[in-house]
């Protein structure tokens, strides 16, 4: 089906791949592209979820969009769903690698392996999996910007979230070393860090628990997963020769990972 899209004369509109879009950040950062005229590539695990963003996006702005399900740490899928793309959806100009997670807040000694595996499949071997999919095509195109989603966390450890911490230093040295990679070539990378999001973060870290999950952001106003996208789009919008390396951004009561005021 040929796309009006192709023709598109603002040379902006381009587009946008986000993993883990179905909530939280990467929900925000599509609405975000979307009504920028982006056209974008969802990824997630909840095909209804993805189907369901999808339309309402469509119906909204109008932009075409193409949802993607597969889990990141299942590399054969990843494998299979990005290398059988439609043509006209191979020239993507930004990754935004947003799928993460923490499970639980145990000491590392006392840790479950199993919620280990999924943070780290997820928030490290997947990111890698789909920067390998999507970079070369860029490289080949000589156009491209790719954005991981860090943290704070990744700056300094804290009390029950030492392997949640280890990952997200893992993401800083993923994105200082492919910038590095990239360096001879016009591709950007961008470590995006945020402090306290309220999104289902929380929900996920205390696995269903609400009460706990809204205990961690008492007493102040926490950023919003639209706060971090408004953070991605201004990256992505800078001129071709200014590559923001990474941006830090926490609630203005927020001083460091463990240092905040509550009223």
């Amino acid at each position: 089906m040929e796309k009006a899209w192709r023709d598109a004369k603002d040379e902006n509109v381009g587009i946008v791949f986000i993993t883990g879009s179905t909530g939280g950040i990467g929900e925000a950062c599509a609405w975000k592209f979307a009504s920028q005229g982006a056209h974008l590539i969802l990824n997630g695990r909840d095909t209804d979820k993805l189907n369901i963003l999808r339309n309402a996006l469509v119906k909204e702005w109008g932009v075409d969009v193409l949802a993607l399900p597969f889990d990141v740490r299942n590399r054969e899928a990843a494998k299979k769903a990005i290398s059988e793309l439609p043509p006209e959806w191979k020239s993507i100009a930004v990754l935004i690698n947003n799928a993460g997670l923490v499970l639980g807040t145990d000491k590392e000694f006392e840790g479950d392996l199993n919620d280990w595996d999924t943070v780290i499949d997820t928030n490290i071997k997947g990111l890698l999996t789909v920067t390998r999919l999507v970079v070369p095509g860029m490289v080949e195109r000589g156009k491209g910007h790719i954005i991981n989603i860090g943290s704070i966390a990744g700056d300094a450890a804290y009390a029950g979230g030492s392997v949640y911490c280890a990952t997200k230093s893992a993401v800083k040295a993923l994105s200082d070393g492919l910038r590095i990679d990239l360096v001879d070539t016009p591709l950007r990378v961008s470590n995006i860090k945020p402090g306290m999001v309220e999104t289902n973060f929380s929900i996920t870290r205390y696995k269903g628990d609400k009460s706990k999950a809204d205990a961690v952001y008492a007493g102040l106003k926490p950023l919003t997963g639209e706060d971090i996208a408004e953070t991605v789009s201004f990256v992505v919008s800078t001129p071709a020769h200014v590559q923001v390396a990474e941006v830090l951004v926490m609630p203005t009561n927020q001083a460091t990972a463990t240092v905040t005021f509550r009223n």
